[in-house]
């Protein structure tokens, strides 16, 4: 008996699914990549104009036959999956016909012209930067049973912060203490009310993105736009950590970043560390699953909570400073375009793991790069459809690929000490 019918219903349902999202796929692939390539060759550039210690070759691909490769893959993973399926390895099949499909598009893309390979990366990985921050500020707070909507204004109000500060102080790291200030008060205001006064987490959440959305709108309208001095922040540079920036390809995608890049990426490992291998860990999650138990054994609950989500501020106040400190270099009304609710998304798709949540920002980091590269080879697709490309995948990857979530038990549940 086959695979596919010794399977549970659910299982099977889900194989077909994947398997339709293959053959979308595979339709787009066949009818509008291989049909309309704009040139015969795509060059893919593999080497920093910074230097490396040695020079890469070009990728030079001719795009039609690559793109029927690519597609003669994916129609035989789509086979497998409506007849025997890939069972528990079906959720990375499904990201492997989406790296495919990228592939695809990219050379699709770039026919005719080149496209930097080492700028695409890089800039993927510097746009995650706030979408993991942001994550990792929702894992530690749901971890410990309160949920945080309120991470699009923690950004907006860091953002804020950050760029005033380092405007009169004239150094992004006094710069940073200011936005993580201002995250942290955001989530001090959410710690109290659903904490303290045991308000719904949600509206909480809800009220506080439009509190700080409102008030950085009118202080940039009142204050900024008249006292551009106050809107010209101090910014962190790039650094290249000395022979590993210059390993070819991975040099400069890892190793030539700024600080508050590298920072992101330390606080995840820290992070993914703390909640697991620690006591702390293991304390702050028991609150988060079975709070009246871990009271018994004499954890304070209510102190935990206010402590976790008080650290979540402090990561969404430093992913707020990325836009005026490293980014864009000022702050404009709204700047950080809905990417709290991506960092949501962000930290479902990855599970509640700070590991699983930067897995999950590089996605949405790469499609939001992709849109920017694109924009510069003139590909034939609107301007505006492409900057709409990360809310597309947030929409594909949660709606496809999330399947059964658990969250911690208690997750949104007010505590009350007998």
């Amino acid at each position: 008996m086959s695979q596919t019918m010794t399977a549970p219903a659910g299982q099977r349902r889900r194989e077909r699914r994947f398997g339709i999202f293959s053959l979308l796929v595979l339709a787009i692939m066949l009818g509008v990549f291989a049909t309309s390539a704009r040139g015969e060759q795509a060059t893919f550039v593999l080497n920093d104009a910074r230097g490396q210690l040695f020079e890469l070759p070009n990728l030079v691909v001719t795009v039609v036959p690559a793109v029927l490769v690519l597609s003669a893959v994916v129609a035989v993973i789509a086979y497998r999956q409506f007849t025997t399926g890939f069972g528990s390895k079906a959720v990375i099949v499904v990201g492997v016909v989406a790296l495919l499909f990228v592939m695809a598009f990219l050379t699709w893309a770039a026919a005719g012209g080149q496209l930097s390979v080492v700028g695409l990366l890089r800039g993927s990985l510097a746009r995650a930067t706030p979408i993991a921050l942001g994550g990792l500020a929702g894992v530690v707070c749901e971890r410990a049973g309160v949920i945080n909507i309120a991470i699009e204004g923690q950004f907006l109000a860091g953002a804020f912060t950050a760029a005033v500060v380092s405007s009169l102080a004239s150094d992004p790291w006094i710069g940073l203490l200011g936005g993580i200030g201002a995250g942290v008060l955001v989530a001090f205001m959410l710690a109290g009310l659903t904490i303290r006064f045991k308000a719904d987490q949600i509206v909480v959440g809800v009220v506080l993105i439009v509190f700080a959305t409102g008030v950085t709108s009118f202080l940039n309208t009142q204050v900024l736009s008249g006292n551009p001095e106050l809107n010209s922040p101090t910014r962190f540079t790039a650094i290249a950590i000395p022979v590993l920036s210059e390993i070819p390809l991975i040099g400069p995608v890892l190793f030539r970043q700024s600080m508050l890049v590298f920072g992101m990426l330390f606080a995840v490992g820290a992070l993914h560390y703390a909640l697991f291998k620690t006591r702390w860990g293991l304390r702050l999650r028991s609150v988060g699953e079975h709070p009246k138990a871990a009271d018994t054994v004499g954890i304070n609950v209510l102190a935990t909570r206010y402590k976790a989500v008080l650290l979540g501020g402090v990561f969404a106040g430093i992913g707020g400073a990325w836009w005026t400190l490293d980014a864009v270099g000022q702050f404009s009304r709204e700047m950080t375009g809905g990417r709290g609710f991506i960092a949501l998304a962000a930290m479902l798709v990855g599970r509640y793991s700070p590991v699983g949540a930067f897995g999950a920002a590089l996605i949405f980091g790469f499609s939001d790069q992709i849109a920017t590269s694109l924009q510069l080879l003139r590909v034939p697709v609107p301007s505006d459809l492409l900057l709409t490309a990360p809310y597309l995948v947030t929409i594909l990857v949660v709606a496809g690929l999330m399947g059964r979530l658990r969250p911690p038990a208690a997750n949104g549940k007010p505590y009350t000490k007998e």
